[in-house]
């Protein structure tokens, strides 16, 4: 392995051991809470929806919105500055509190003061700065950076936190619970908001139309921070601007939700800053506030930092929809294990963190997580505004990709089956362009895997293409699915239906046997099948940020499966994974009118029989249960779709007693597991299904899995054999 793979390998390792659990129980905890507390929701669906046209209008008419803002904020007597980057916002933050002679600035929580890093900026100017949440206080005391965009230190258990206070404060009584930490907190917290000069919040939202500030928060400290001072100071990046009060209306009603499970967040503060309210002073405390003074001044500080470039580029551009839930960490498998120390760069972190780092920060910072989002498509449905993260997440890696030149690119961009530049590193050129290895296996195989199986050769693997030692490699087979097929005839005299069953890479080459049940199922249910010569679907490209692949192998499959499409042909995928590209990927890349051709026309293996059953297919022909105890694992895109329901009705409908998994991920992500630095981190999140299925309800039932992926890693996990639904239910040979 080399040393940039083993350094990053055992800094995962080492944040698996150390904060692995507390982030895992806090975040799935959250995930858990969200399907739960959407279920309330009359429209959920509909609200993301009306929540990401406000978005998008918002984010279109920004600079209009901004000079609304800026004269609604002005005629309530306070101050908008537009700061062009950190060190710009900074300067303008610190002489506001210099002007008032500010020895003390308090903080609520704020990502964006993050990204600035204000704290040390006012520090270095001799400013005491103190954050007031509870997590960002922690942090503080421990001098650590956040883990995560809504819960900073949830890495941190609370007997952590209660050995950090007890030697940071040594109390007279040793802190031991969690009552105990937080009222300590809040009566030190407490005595430093009185004292401060200055307060400092940002903002979830600001509206245009009265200069409306939105905080959403579950502490009440960010009321104490911007009314206890007599100065105020909001920082927000621009994204942050919405047109009314009315269209605070869905995100109020999906943040905290989608966040963190609560039906709602327990602050929602509408400020509209500076108000003539009193001022607190706290010498006087028999003063009635009636009789204090009402000058207050308020400073809206928002900040570009890339935003408006990232406005203009049609890829990032979605990433300023975000609204900061953390929906997408806490529904994600690797963030669940390794937390955002490890899954995100200077500031942000989790899904839609490599989208932020690489507008605000550049490439190199995003570039350091971005392989750890599989593209698994979990987050996209969790995503209150409909961001499609792993699209981002891919192009941001396509553009590492391309960074990445030297002088021979001339000769690798030659010699490769693919459309890259020959900067893209040995390892995902390999994976990219898996589809030539699988023809090269099967054409040498069996001698292909008795080669690739020596010590010598998985040395090699793993120095150069960074392939896992410890991960057993597929064994190619010698007659492909399509070779046997054109080997036979059609096995229906009178079919209902013609579909083209897609042999998509695994398929034709290494699980043969799943391709040629699928075939005995659809033709025992009266279909008559053709398996085309077609090239695989470009997942495997995609998956490593090989746009320009991906987008060449979806124009020759619809050239290969247009002319099926246009004799009312059916397309049939056995791998969850190709057919979201058809049914997703593909309008990246296709024509509108080509994309809903392929699009609608293609179905899911299992999907299809239940369509058949469901309109009088004879049951009888396939292979019946009678009860036989079946252990299920759906695939993540399958569940994102919403197929795998079709799965569980075929089986339980045939007689099978199916209990389906609740783990949502396998772990193994395609070649993610393969990879010597992500290979122990796969193993680990595999861990909670091996663990379900090794229950005593599970350990003897027969193991089902409807994804490549997810087949390999139970392979790799269970001392039983796994295979795809389709195998089980297919007629005896």
């Amino acid at each position: 392995m080399s040393k940039a793979r083993e350094a990053k390998a055992a800094k995962i390792r080492q944040l698996m051991e150390t904060e692995g659990d507390a982030v895992g129980t806090s975040t799935r905890g959250f995930n858990e809470g969200r399907y739960e507390s959407v279920q309330t929701l009359d429209d959920y669906e509909g609200l993301k929806s009306e929540a990401r046209a406000i978005k998008e209008d918002a984010i279109e008419r920004l600079p209009e919105l901004i000079d609304q803002l800026r004269e609604t904020v002005e005629s309530n007597g306070g101050t908008l500055y537009i700061a062009d980057d950190a060190a710009d916002a900074n300067q303008y933050i610190r002489e506001v509190c210099e002007d008032k002679e500010a020895e003390r600035v308090v903080k609520s929580k704020s990502m964006t003061s993050e990204e600035i890093a204000v704290n040390e900026d006012l520090e270095a100017a001799d400013i005491d700065v103190v954050e007031t949440d509870l997590g960002e206080w922690v942090l503080q005391v421990a001098d650590e950076s956040p883990s995560h965009i809504v819960a900073p230190a949830i890495h941190k258990s609370r007997e952590a936190i209660a050995d950090l206070f007890n030697e940071a404060f040594d109390p007279d009584e040793p802190l031991e619970t969690a009552e105990e930490l937080t009222m300590f907190a809040r009566e030190q917290l407490g005595e430093l908001i009185e004292g401060a000069d200055v307060g400092m919040t940002g903002a979830n939202f600001i509206t245009a139309d009265t200069g409306t500030m939105a905080l959403v928060t579950s502490e009440g400290n960010a009321r104490k921070t911007a009314v206890v001072p007599d100065t105020h100071v909001a920082v927000a990046g621009v994204e942050k601007v919405i047109p009314t009060v009315e269209d605070l209306r869905p995100f109020v009603e999906l943040i905290g939700k989608s966040g963190t499970g609560q039906d709602i967040t327990s602050y929602i503060s509408l400020l509209t800053p500076p108000v003539e309210s009193p001022t607190v002073d706290f010498d006087a405390s028999d003063t009635p506030l009636s009789a204090t003074e009402t000058d207050r001044d308020f400073h809206l500080v928002l900040i570009d930092n890339g935003r408006f470039d990232m406005r203009e580029d049609d890829q990032l551009r979605e990433t300023l929809y975000c609204i900061r839930c953390s929906a997408c960490s806490n529904v994600c498998a690797n963030f669940q294990h390794v937390g955002g120390h490890a899954f995100g760069g200077e500031t942000y972190s989790g899904g839609i963190g490599t989208g932020w780092e690489a507008g605000v920060e550049g490439l190199d910072s995003a570039a350091e997580f971005n392989d750890l989002c599989t593209g698994c498509s979990r987050c996209t449905t969790a995503c209150p505004v409909e961001i499609d993260i792993p699209w981002i997440n891919t192009v941001v890696r396509d553009r590492v990709n391309r960074g990445e030149v030297s002088e021979l690119d001339w000769l690798v961009e030659g010699l490769t089956p693919d459309e890259e530049p020959g900067g893209v590193s040995l390892q995902k050129r390999f994976f990219g362009n898996f589809e030539t290895a699988a023809k090269v296996g099967s054409f040498f195989a069996p001698v292909s895997n008795w080669a690739a199986g020596l010590d010598v050769s998985r040395d090699l693997m793993e120095r150069f293409l960074g392939i896992d030692a410890r991960r057993e490699l597929p064994a190619f087979q010698r007659e492909t699915l399509k070779d046997w097929f054109e080997s036979r005839t059609s096995r229906v005299d009178d079919p209902v239906r013609t579909a083209v069953l897609y042999p998509d890479v695994y398929t034709n080459h290494v699980q043969v046997e799943r391709g040629k049940a699928a075939v005995r199922a659809l033709e025992a249910l009266g279909v008559d099948v053709i398996v085309p010569d077609v090239r695989s679907s470009g997942r495997a490209p995609l998956s490593q940020g090989m746009i320009a692949t991906a987008e060449d192998h979806a124009h020759d499959v619809y050239a290969g499966l247009a002319e099926h499409i246009d004799d009312g042909r059916d397309i049939v995928v056995i791998e969850p994974s190709d057919l979201a590209m058809f049914r997703t990927e593909y309008e990246k890349f296709l024509p509108e009118k080509s994309f809903e051709r392929i699009s609608e026309a293609s179905y899911e293996v299992m999907e299809y029989v239940f369509g058949l059953l469901d309109h009088g297919a004879d049951a009888d022909a396939l292979s019946a249960g009678a009860g036989e105890e079946v252990a299920y694992h759906s695939h993540c895109q399958q569940r994102t779709l919403g197929l795998e329901g079709h799965t569980e009705a075929v089986l339980s409908d045939l007689g099978y007693d199916v209990a389906t998994s609740d783990v949502e991920c396998c772990g193994m992500a395609g070649s993610f597991g393969y990879k010597s630095e992500y290979y122990e981190l796969s193993v680990d999140v595999g861990s909670e299904l091996q663990g379900q299925f090794q229950t005593d309800e599970n350990r003897d039932r027969t193991v089902v899995a409807s994804g490549t992926s997810c087949l390999e890693q139970l392979d790799s996990l269970l001392s039983r054999p796994t295979q795809h639904p389709i195998q089980l239910v297919a007629p005896r040979r």
